[in-house]
């Protein structure tokens, strides 16, 4: 007779023993399907498939069948090269994601790319692969839900808890981002953000000693968080207990540092670079297997027994979703208009009626735009709770201040100012992340110029179509003495020229406001407000046209009255006021020109080609764009017969005036330029 003591030892030996076939799965599905699309990086799978089987099935709160449930928990994979260890996943747990998927790694039209992209896969929360950006991004997602729980809780309904897990290599904690990020995440104390280091001391170059030789638990320590060592990371126990305990902090955000191997069970490649970027070959995957103890054939073999055990968590994630709804459920009745703002959240940020609250201004007014954008944030800020923002430590410049808001802080986590401080890098990655959670609208101000600190995660939110908006100021040499390194030239270039991605550079306040509008209307991508530092006057409709057509991105601002004109002038933002000077000018001398506001390329090129022609006629080969930038990307609209007033060189230090002169931004120039364009077509 088998005693109890003995049947217990048999039972955890099954079940460590099932463990292991179910890691050796993760493992061996990555490893074929790199190997079948001959491209991918095995390694990193190889060497977390225990710590994911650990996540996805015993610590992560997620529901397969319903993968945006809003208290899921958030699971990033920030080193996206790994990309197979999560595909895997997603697919024995129940996720919409085949083994024919599988099968198709990498190819054309696949739900399986080569790193993890948002609205591509069911189940992946952001985009990664450019290293530190899925580390930035669960700092937001972890900053949105302390935001929200400040904001919704009650006492006895936790609508909003959930934790934020990432998996992070050496690659991510070098990058400098991630260092902006982390320290932001210590300061804001934000627990419910658990971080696992792959510590496999390895990179593409060879061992971290060529380069990366600081104590990273100190470094984190220093920001404020709890870390947690973990000598083997394949050790399920260990693994187990080290997430317990960073659970179980509720002051700190947790790194867990975890002794990993790099493509772990690969007798020739594990532990070195080999084994990070490449399929190990058909002669290593054999000798892999048997190693493993693993069958060489089927590839893509998935044990039925452990499917019996991962996609149990199809019934576990809509019993913990159900348990969510019923207490969602006595919150409606508890607090039936907080519940009601919340559910709307889901469909949409934006109130009904919410675009009343935008302000009017007086004709002849003057005032810069970024102070008009700053009056319009104020005034939507009622109307949309969850509008949240600030600037990489410019707000009084900006104008990107909530009155009345309040300060995000570790104390007061419901504030909707945010400090981000001196980290654009970090404002643009933390902005990803509030704006994939489902509810919330973030902005961040900076100089246009400082734009370039923050394109890589620019590039993101547009790849992603998330509804951030930029809000760039100071966006011209009108911003004076401050000089050349201050001072944006290509900036507008380089922003126009990312896929998605509006720039709205209004003409003044009223078209501030409008372009506002359009940004928050826009939240399926994202928007730069392209604002002046000087004051403008806002334009009489009366004397021009009758009412903004930014929507369209470029309208017919002023026309000659008997609607005959020999030339067009487009220009942008504060250069409008330019052309319509020099417009005047040309009418006295009897040379009608017509102006059209080229606000936004963008949406200009979206509408039907009967406006974009009827705005600008092929017929008129006299055409002179005028924007304080750089010319690239005009000639598009001025053709070979046309001209361009701009800057193709770095600016300098002096006041405004002296620079719009030196630069020859005046009146007088741009209707020389156009002079000289009608007398040469005279002559062709």
């Amino acid at each position: 007779m088998t005693s109890p003591m003995k049947k217990s030892a048999v039972s955890e030996n099954q079940t460590r023993d099932l463990d292991q076939t179910c890691i050796q799965t993760i493992r061996m599905l990555a490893v074929d399907a790199i190997e079948q699309a001959n491209s991918g990086h095995p390694g990193m799978p190889m060497e977390s498939a225990a710590l994911g089987y650990l996540l996805w099935t015993q610590f992560l709160k997620h529901n397969p069948r319903n993968p945006l449930w809003e208290n899921r928990d958030r699971f990033v994979l920030s080193a996206g090269h790994g990309s197979m260890l999560l595909y895997g996943l997603l697919h024995l747990t129940g996720y919409d994601v085949t083994l024919d998927d599988l099968r198709h790694f990498r190819q054309w039209g696949s739900k399986t790319p080569g790193h993890p992209e948002y609205g591509c896969t069911a189940g992946v929360e952001t985009s990664t692969g450019p290293l530190a950006q899925g580390f930035s991004n669960g700092v937001g997602m972890a900053m949105a839900e302390k935001f929200l729980a400040a904001r919704y809780n009650r006492p006895g309904f936790d609508i909003v808890n959930y934790h934020v897990y990432a998996l992070v290599s050496d690659g991510d904690l070098m990058e400098g981002l991630s260092s902006e990020a982390a320290s932001l995440a210590g300061h804001l104390r934000l627990s419910k953000l658990i971080y696992v280091y792959l510590d496999n001391r390895i990179t593409i170059e060879g061992s971290t000693q060529l380069t990366f030789t600081e104590d990273t638990a100190k470094r984190f320590e220093a920001y404020g968080w709890n870390v947690v060592r973990v000598d083997d990371g394949n050790d399920l126990k260990k693994m187990s207990d080290a997430l317990s305990r960073a659970k179980g902090q509720d002051q700190k955000p947790s790194l867990i540092m975890a002794r990993t191997h790099l493509g772990y069970g690969s007798p020739n490649k594990q532990d070195t670079a080999a084994a990070h970027g490449s399929p190990l070959g058909a002669a290593e995957v054999k000798a892999t297997k048997q190693a493993l103890g693993w069958p060489l054939e089927p590839s893509f073999h998935v044990p039925a027994e452990v499917l019996a055990v991962t996609q149990r968590q199809v019934r576990r994630g809509a019993d913990e979703e159900q348990q969510w709804r019923s207490v969602f459920d006595g919150y409606s009745k508890k607090y039936p208009e907080l519940a009601k703002e919340w559910s709307d959240l889901k469909n949409t940020p934006l109130r009904a009626g919410w675009e009343k609250a935008i302000p009017l201004f007086k004709a002849g007014e003057q005032l810069a735009t970024r102070q008009a954008s700053g009056k319009v944030i104020n005034a939507l800020a009622a109307s949309l709770p969850t509008l949240i923002g600030g600037s990489a430590d410019l707000a009084s410049s900006t104008e990107t201040v909530i009155t009345g808001g309040g300060e995000m802080s570790a104390e007061t986590p419901a504030g909707r100012n945010i400090h981000f401080g001196v980290r654009e890098h970090a404002m643009a990655g933390l902005m990803n992340g509030m704006a994939l959670t489902r509810g919330v609208i973030p902005f961040g101000g900076t100089f246009l110029v400082f734009s370039a600190y923050m394109l890589p995660s620019i590039r993101l939110a547009a790849m992603m179509r998330l509804g951030v908006v930029y809000v760039f100021t100071h966006d011209s040499i009108g911003l004076g003495e401050d000089g050349p390194s201050h001072q944006p030239i290509e900036q507008l270039a380089q922003l126009r020229s990312i896929p998605h991605m509006v720039v709205l550079r209004p003409v003044d306040a009223t078209e501030t406001a409008e372009a506002w509008k359009i940004a928050l209307e826009r939240r399926e991508a994202p928007t730069c407000l392209v604002l002046t530092r000087q004051k403008l006057p806002v334009l009489d409709r009366s004397k021009y046209a009758s009412a903004s057509g930014v929507s369209r991105g470029g309208y017919v601002l002023s026309d000659p009255s008997d609607g005959k004109y020999r030339a067009i002038i487009m220009a942008t933002g504060s250069e409008i006021h330019l052309a319509l000077s020099a417009q005047e000018r040309l009418a006295q001398e009897g040379l009608p020109v017509r102006v059209v506001n080229m606000a936004s390329w963008e949406l200009f090129d979206s509408q039907p080609e009967e406006y974009r022609t009827s705005v600008l006629p092929p017929g008129v080969r006299a055409r002179l764009a005028v924007e304080a930038g750089s010319s690239m990307g005009w000639h598009r609209y001025v053709g070979e017969s046309g001209d361009i007033v701009s800057i193709d060189r770095f600016g300098a230090s002096a006041p405004a005036g002296v620079l719009f002169e030196k630069y020859g931004f005046t009146a007088e120039n741009v209707a020389t330029r156009v002079r000289r364009m009608i007398d040469r077509n005279n002559k062709a």
